[in-house]
């Protein structure tokens, strides 16, 4: 039979393709069934590693030597300091604590690439202009006053929970970090380091005159002046009040901390947590062979990627999201529930599911604890956005009902698994997903979004505070993971005309850019966004005819690029008018893509140029090359590289695309098996 063309693709080489890509996948398989590419963030991470252990007296080894090496591969092209991602503009907190860290590994000032380094930080205002973590750094290591760094004080956990301003009105993230750090601070510990591994070279006059943690505005009665203020009474309470409470105090963040040791890698199983955690056992005198400080230093030594002349630092793991991904890719490419590798996948989700409280259960203390967390621990932080993912792949491998759970072992018969997978969803959900299912639907937003951790955290004042200048204080709601939580519910029947369904579409409709677009939370940027709302949508029964999908369609189209594929920088964070701009990426593509056929746009034009670039710049190994930072962190702060990206979105492009094709409904149904989908009159007003 003649292979049918699609562009300039045939059937044939399309499956080829996936073939490829799903081989490629599977060699990545660990053998206990999940999947976990490395995280690259910037050079933060290094740099911060080898302050750690300058400040502990470490900075003599080998460790450190390697950490430096690689922090020089890094440095930008023209030398002139450090980005926050390739391609990016020199970053002064970035470029400052790169610089410091070479400085303690011994790299010289007259070096040309730190002459060169050094002059691109002066000309960005110095060191003084950095933001309050990387103060902090400055601090302990003498070079920066404490008295002139943002004030955090563990008294901050004696505030109510129904404090507008309490730790658990900030984003988890942030508590994660905050906790400690206010340990950190309230000790404020100093290690003296000899003048010439110094960076007094990096202040345009001298850091020990008294200043703001920030500039005051020149109005006089703002939020942001009256938490300056704020800063001067603690720092007076801190030399005239009574002693006992910071004592009480501290004693609090050090239970509240100790306490986050169980079920977890690390406090919040992150790597500023997992620092600050160091820094803090050490203030408060527990001995490097204790068992606190041995725990500490082991998971900051899990994150570690060392090689004959380099180490670099991981920010956290992603087995979680890592094997969710590639069991939605694998499962909507056809390999099905009898399958080993979806059955032993399965099987190691259902091994992670929260069963404990957490931190969201002091704010929702009448859900259940259920949902899966990001990492391989962490049990008091489990995320939205991933056990919506684990939801969608335990349900599209047929995974997350009774009877394929009876015979889903990684050792069952394989007739038997097939048997499940025939058998469609019918029948009861397994008490795992069921919980996922009734968590997701108790961490809704007042605003009918949901967020990443917690419910309702979106107090905008506190973002004025002088230690929130990481851009991460609050967790509000957000398009991405709105739609992707739409996108979960699909698949269980959950959809339009669902009371909480139709607030979660009202509240996209809300956050609709006037392009068309929507902004990205967790992924570069507005490609990431409006390819989740669009799958989101669809997979809800939405009315995909509606002018908000037009618009958005008409977007996606707009910015397609010549070669036929999709990209865009981390920039358009800074600047929106980037949006949709940017070298062109598999991953990007992918996302793209998959927005495009959601919308029933299969057969239009623009799609199967997009298909024929990811054809034709796969490689030989079935993976494609990808060298930019395509993940979020904290916007305009912090971005990331997941090394999987690459891999299986496009597969999970491609496999749509190949539904698509073989459907007789417009758009495809995303590999769920029910009913054709009979669009409700849509339940909400649609964005201006």
């Amino acid at each position: 039979m003649a292979a049918r063309f699609i562009g300039s693709v045939s059937t044939f080489g399309l499956d080829t393709v996936m073939q490829r890509a799903r081989r490629c996948l599977l060699s990545l398989q660990n053998s206990d069934g999940h999947w976990r590419g490395e995280l690259q963030g910037d050079t933060i991470l290094e740099s911060e590693y080898i302050l750690l252990m300058a400040f502990l007296g470490r900075e003599g080894e080998e460790r450190v030597r390697k950490a430096a090496n690689y922090l020089v591969t890094q440095q930008r092209p023209d030398g002139g300091g450090w980005s926050n991602h390739p391609g990016g503009p020199v970053d002064i907190n970035v470029s400052v604590k790169a610089y410091f860290a070479l400085k303690l590994a011994g790299h010289r000032a007259d070096f040309p690439y730190m002459r060169q380094a050094r002059a691109a930080i002066l000309a960005m205002g110095g060191a003084v202009q950095c933001n309050s973590y990387t103060k902090f750094y400055l601090a302990f290591l003498g070079q920066f006053p404490y008295e002139n760094c943002a004030a955090v004080p563990p008294e901050m956990l004696f505030l109510p929970k129904w404090a507008y301003f309490n730790i658990y009105a900030m984003s988890a993230w942030t508590r994660t970090i905050i906790v400690p750090l206010s340990l950190f601070y309230a000790h404020k510990p100093v290690r003296n380091i000899p003048e010439e591994q110094g960076v007094a070279e990096l202040f345009l006059d001298d850091p020990l005159k008294l200043r703001w943690p920030h500039p005051p505005t020149n109005r006089l009665f703002t939020w942001t002046n009256f938490f300056l203020a704020a800063d001067q009474v603690i720092k007076w309470l801190e030399v005239w009040g009574p002693q006992s409470v910071r004592k009480r105090a501290i004693a609090k963040a050090e239970a509240w901390m100790i306490d986050h040791f169980s079920d977890s890698d690390g406090v919040g199983a992150i790597f500023p947590p997992i620092i600050y955690t160091i820094i803090s056992l050490h203030c408060l005198g527990y001995a490097n062979d204790s068992e606190q400080m041995q725990y500490a230093l082991q998971q900051l030594d899990d994150l570690m990627l060392e090689e004959e002349d380099t180490l670099r630092v991981q920010p956290c793991f992603s087995p979680v999201w890592d094997t969710a991904l590639s069991l939605n890719a694998l499962a909507l490419a056809g390999t099905g529930g009898h399958d080993q590798a979806i059955a032993k996948a399965a099987y190691w989700l259902l091994q992670r599911e929260v069963r404990r409280p957490g931190d969201w259960s002091l704010m929702t203390p009448d859900a259940e604890p259920g949902g899966w967390f990001f990492e391989y621990r962490n049990g008091f932080y489990p995320d939205i956005d991933d056990t919506a993912m684990v939801l969608m792949g335990l349900a599209r491998s047929g995974q997350a009902w009774e009877h394929a759970q009876a015979h889903s072992s990684p050792h069952a018969p394989r007739e038997e698994l097939h048997h499940a997978e025939r058998d469609g969803y019918h029948g009861e959900r397994i008490p795992a997903v069921q919980r996922g299912l009734d968590w997701l639907m108790r961490m809704q937003n007042k605003d009918g979004g949901w967020a990443a951790f917690d419910r309702d955290i979106n107090h905008e004042i506190l973002t004025k505070v002088p230690f929130a200048d990481h851009n991460a204080m609050l967790d509000p709601s957000c398009p991405d993971i709105t739609a992707r939580v739409l996108e979960a519910l699909g698949q269980f029947g959950i959809r339009v005309g669902h009371p909480q369904v139709d607030r979660g579409i009202a509240f996209i409709a809300s956050t609709q850019d006037k392009r068309g677009c929507w902004i990205g939370r967790w992924g570069v940027n507005y490609l990431y966004g409006t390819w989740q709302v669009l799958v989101g949508l669809e997979a809800a029964g939405y009315d995909m005819t509606q002018p908000m999908v037009q618009r958005a369609v008409a977007w996606l189209k707009d910015v397609q690029q010549e070669n036929g594929g999709w990209g865009e920088s981390c920039q358009s964070y800074d600047d929106p008018s980037l949006a949709g701009q940017g070298t062109v990426t598999a991953s990007q593509t992918a996302w793209a893509l998959a927005g495009l056929i959601a919308a029933g746009e299969a057969h239009s034009d623009c799609v199967p140029r997009g298909i024929a670039y990811l054809v034709e710049t796969q490689g030989s190994d079935g993976n494609w090359q990808e060298d930019q930072f395509t993940g979020t962190g904290f916007p305009k702060v912090f971005y990331l590289k997941y090394h999987m990206y690459r891999l299986y979105f496009p597969l999970l492009a491609l496999a749509r695309y190949k539904r698509a094709l073989a459907s007789k409904i417009e758009p495809a149904l995303n590999g769920v098996v029910h009913e054709p989908i009979r669009y409700a009159r849509p339940a909400v007003a649609m964005a201006k």
